[in-house]
């Protein structure tokens, strides 16, 4: 089975890390989401994925390893790319991605984050002779959301983008999961900026019983903002996404992740839920709680993190404070530096000592 993710956003809410990495490529508890996504599509039967791209493509270039017939892979799975070379639309992206694909294909969001059953979304779509199936998830407020409304036996009424706050006619939103026959491709004109969820989804309605909704209430998150990106650290964390959260993590103490040869010192003070990557050290009088460290990534002592991602290589100087907030690969902190509320700095970026930033976003400087 093949499948085409799309991962050609810029990732602007999460913007400085984004500068540098792609969204799907950032690290979720130590493992790129892409990565995620992969391995979750390998576990359903899929063996070749067509990633969809536009934004940094030597990224995924270099990202993915080359077997011997020179393709790249992950794992079992065989990766082709197609580069936009301007941006198509969901639905150009999908026709362009999957030119010379003449049988059935998954579609995935590059930035979506979920245990969907993906096999038994494909035996639903075959049982009702759907030519598009949709993954549906219930989301309490839907007013940022693409509301898909169904009958009973799943067939889709209408498309409802972003409806007021209490206007909604379900709960229910596009969780971005498609599975499509050849036929629903050949709707799509080719090389042409089409969305496939307000123009190509919503003109099949014309046609009862080739458009049907799928319902899951397995785990769901969009990636793409602060708050959401911390959350999947956090659902990672606890044993949502995975177990154990991060490849080859050990428990060494309930709760307390490590990967490889990490170093807690003697009085640290390690409170978990947290994965420590390989390499990193926590350094004596520190306190860690609720918090992913990166590979070497440093925190050094009387400094305290909790809720915090640091990415490979950062490092937290003694009498730092870091709380739900995000430190990119290889940023340092100087020493007495706080961060709080969802701040952001991005990769290489130095703080003076002294700072204290609520709710910022530090990008590199730019020659």
């Amino acid at each position: 089975m093949k499948a085409v993710v799309l991962v050609g956003g810029e990732g602007t809410r999460l913007r400085p890390l984004t500068f540098t990495t792609p969204k799907p490529l950032l690290p979720i508890a130590n493992q790129p989401h892409l990565e995620r996504q992969l391995a979750w599509l390998d576990s359903h039967g899929v063996d070749e994925v067509v990633l969809s791209m536009g934004y940094l493509p030597d990224a995924f270039h270099q990202q993915f390893a080359r077997d011997g017939s020179g393709h790249d892979v992950f794992g079992d799975v065989v990766l082709r790319y197609a580069v936009e070379d301007e941006p198509l639309g969901t639905a150009g992206a999908i026709r362009f991605a999957a030119e010379g694909i003449d049988e059935r294909v998954i579609v995935c969001n590059g930035d979506v984050l979920t245990s969907l059953d993906l096999s038994a979304m494909v035996r639903f779509h075959d049982e009702h002779g759907a030519e598009a199936t949709i993954s549906l998830t219930q989301v309490e407020d839907p007013s940022a959301f693409g509301v898909v409304p169904t009958q009973a036996d799943g067939g889709v009424i209408a498309f409802v983008e972003k409806p007021p706050p209490g206007k909604a006619p379900s709960n229910w939103i596009n969780a971005g999961t498609y599975v499509l026959e050849p036929a629903f491709l050949r709707r799509i004109p080719p090389r042409l900026n089409v969305s496939v969820e307000r123009e190509t989804f919503p003109r099949m309605l014309a046609e009862p019983g080739l458009l049907f909704g799928y319902r899951s209430d397995a785990y769901w998150l969009d990636i793409g903002t602060p708050q959401k990106y911390l959350e999947a650290h956090a659902d990672a964390l606890a044993g949502r996404l995975s177990h154990p959260p991060a490849p080859g993590a050990r428990e060494v103490e309930t709760g307390v992740w490590m990967q490889g040869d990490a170093t807690i010192e003697p009085e640290a003070r390690v409170e978990a839920p947290v994965l420590i990557g390989d390499g990193a050290r926590i350094e004596a009088g520190a306190r860690v709680r609720s918090s992913v460290l990166g590979a070497a990534a440093v925190v050094e002592a009387r400094s305290e993190l909790d809720g915090a991602v640091l990415h490979s290589g950062a490092r937290v100087s003694h009498g730092g404070s870091v709380r739900d907030s995000v430190v990119g690969a290889y940023a340092v902190l100087k020493p007495d530096v706080s961060l709080a509320a969802e701040t952001i700095v991005g990769a290489g970026v130095t703080i003076p000592a002294g700072t204290r930033i609520s709710g910022g976003r530090v990008p590199a400087e730019r020659e």
